[in-house]
């Protein structure tokens, strides 16, 4: 009988090793190659007003940590090939506002008047 706990017991490990490796893929895909300079990136979101605080690979991913123009702590991660932002979180202080990320929310009357094709007929 040991003999089939052990069996069962190496099988449940095995089983968790290898979801284990699911989880550890990684975010950005692009050969290092064609990835495009730190600083480039560096640049772009300092024209948008960031302070950089720390540019990093993680996950294969270039990652940005800083400080946007409202003084929100920011980290962004970027496909390093094509500099898309690929996730974005930001932790607004007191004053925070979205509307910098988003623009300003419409409400409901001004998104009825809005004119053009829909996805499902009529504007909600």
């Amino acid at each position: 009988m040991t003999l089939v706990r052990t069996f069962a017991a190496l099988a449940a490990f095995a089983a968790l090793a290898a979801s284990g490796v699911a989880f550890a893929d990684n975010d950005c895909t692009d050969p290092i190659s064609d990835w495009k300079p730190r600083e480039l990136l560096r640049q772009e979101v300092e024209r948008r007003g960031w302070t950089v605080q720390r540019i990093k690979v993680d996950d294969g991913c270039y990652e940005v940590r800083g400080i946007d123009r409202m003084g929100n702590k920011v980290k962004a991660k970027y496909a390093p090939a094509s500099l898309r932002i690929r996730s974005l979180e930001v932790d607004f202080g007191p004053a925070g506002d979205a509307s910098d990320y988003f623009g300003p929310v419409q409400s409901r009357e001004n998104r009825r008047e809005r004119t053009g094709p829909t996805s499902k007929g009529n504007p909600q």
